[in-house]
């Protein structure tokens, strides 16, 4: 998994019942991309550091989120 800071991490629930989480990447400590990354979540604004799993994806960042909406 490589990301840039940008970029959204969606974690797809595993159970029953878990729901889906994206967040915007706000860092990416190593050069080539590789996580840990530092993720703030769109469901609740908390700031946490990642180490995604087998559930989780990277994706583009959205025109919302480059802030190309006015």
């Amino acid at each position: 998994m490589h990301a840039k800071p940008g970029d959204r991490l969606v974690l797809e629930g595993i159970h029953v019942g878990d729901h889906r989480r994206i967040g915007v990447i706000l860092s990416v400590p190593h050069d080539d991309g590789t996580p840990p990354y530092t993720v703030r979540w769109l469901d609740n604004g908390h700031e946490a550091l990642v180490f995604p799993g087998s559930e989780a994806r990277v994706e583009p960042p959205t025109p919302i989120d480059r802030g190309d909406l006015q």
